[in-house]
């Protein structure tokens, strides 16, 4: 088992590299809503690829059971509820119900779930 686990360094650098993928998607994003037509629906994805890149970060240091675990405690239950329910509201609001006021709204609702 230990022969395929990732070492110390190996793990941060995972997390650094998977974070800048995050922060670039988000950053992406935000630039691409201003494109005329598709922008919303590349906003959105490329939002929400974004922050699922920024926790799948989380996954590098903790592993994927430790990472699930403290997601789902008592204390952190609500802000993981509602940022999952954000993210597929954001993509719902953006590709099927083209309403760019909700998708903003859900993505505002994201980052602050995010921050809690």
């Amino acid at each position: 088992i230990d022969a395929t686990s990732l070492g110390w360094g190996t793990r941060v650098k995972g997390f650094i590299a998977c974070f800048a993928i995050g922060c670039l998607c988000s950053l992406l994003g935000s630039c691409l809503l201003w494109v005329p037509k598709k922008g919303l629906m590349l906003f959105a994805a490329f939002y929400t690829l974004g922050n699922i890149a920024s926790i799948g970060s989380t996954l590098f240091l903790m592993g994927p059971m430790k990472q699930l675990k403290r997601m789902f405690e008592p204390t952190r239950l609500i802000a993981t509820v509602v940022m999952l329910l954000c993210l597929i509201l954001t993509l719902c609001s953006a590709f099927w119900w083209h309403k760019a006021g909700l998708a903003l709204l859900f993505c505002i609702l994201q980052f602050f779930a995010l921050a809690w």
